[in-house]
């Protein structure tokens, strides 16, 4: 007799021909049934059986309790069994890990507020179900990051140049028209008006391309079309661009409004552009910043992601 027909006892371990019977033991274990699983393996009952003897055999004890047409998993075939649903568990989260390319852990992403309310956190359900070994934190800020200081992967930018000293991906451009409640707009008159801003109150984003940006929007808006006289100072600032969104939807006023964080007000009709041929393209774009040129897996998945949103 062969030692691996031989009952396991004291030291002996499971070799690869008791791992095969066991495969054999856990079909027929998850389905209480020799027939069930001679089905799924492609044998035949008697060989099920015959195999699953010859482990009740080796290991020195029984896995099933047999009875007229049906079987019952015995106190130690329990065991077993319970071992090898949890073992198998084990084995398929490593061949998923193997499998992404490392394409999983942590990553942390810092954005500007008002990109990532208006446009980026809408869209992370698609990511996750995309990625969802990647453990994703969104952190936001109007400053500018020191990567040395800070655990962050990846920042975007809103900027009218890429920072320097930094690996930067431009993502894409950006236009700005005025935009408001259909109410607003009605209440003074607005539509292909643009002269009837001047009775109006100016939302904006003091900080939309530095920290003392003031009006700088309207301004630039106002002298593509040489309508410089109708933008005052008159108006209401925000640090955010969505805020000022929000409070022209809530008819406060007219608010300079940056097309990737609008469209999709505009499109539900929270939202309408008085004069819609009035959009000009800005200084500024959207930028992938990172620390190196060197992408980890993780970073270069969601810049992909990204740019495949944005063109959608």
């Amino acid at each position: 007799m062969y030692a691996k027909n031989l009952p396991l006892t004291g030291n002996m371990l499971l070799n690869g021909y008791q791992l095969s019977k066991l495969h054999t033991f856990e079909v027929a274990a998850r389905h209480l049934s020799f027939s069930m699983a001679a089905e799924e393996l492609s044998l035949s009952p008697s060989a099920i059986s015959h195999r699953i003897n010859g482990l009740e055999d080796e290991l020195g004890f029984k896995l099933f309790e047999r009875f007229h047409r049906k079987i019952r998993l015995t106190s130690e075939g329990e065991r077993i069994y319970i071992a090898l649903q949890s073992s198998l568990a084990l084995i398929n989260q490593e061949v998923a890990e193997i499998r992404n390319n490392e394409i999983s852990g942590s990553l942390t992403v810092y954005s500007r507020p008002s990109i990532a309310q208006c446009w980026l956190v809408p869209k992370l359900a698609d990511f996750h179900q995309r990625y969802p070994s990647i453990n994703l934190d969104i952190l936001t800020g109007n400053e500018y990051i020191n990567f040395n200081n800070y655990n962050i992967d990846l920042a975007i930018y809103y900027d009218n140049q890429p920072p320097e000293g930094l690996s930067c991906e431009q993502l894409m451009s950006e236009t700005i028209v005025p935009v408001c409640s259909r109410e607003y707009a009605l209440q003074h008159d607005l539509f292909d008006n643009p002269l009837g801003l001047a009775a109006c109150t100016l939302l904006h984003d003091k900080q939309a391309w530095d920290y003392k940006s003031g009006m700088d929007e309207w301004h630039f808006w106002s002298e593509s079309f040489g309508l410089n006289s109708l933008v005052s100072c008159r108006g209401i600032g925000f640090d955010r661009s969505d805020l000022s969104i929000v409070a022209a939807m809530n008819h406060a006023g007219v608010a300079m409004g940056r097309h990737t964080l609008v469209n999709k007000r505009i499109q539900s009709g929270e939202l309408v552009k008085p004069f819609p041929e009035l959009e000009v393209s800005c200084q500024h774009n959207y930028y992938a910043v990172t620390p190196n040129s060197t992408h980890h897996p993780r970073v270069k998945v969601f810049v992909d992601w990204m740019k495949e949103k944005l063109a959608e």
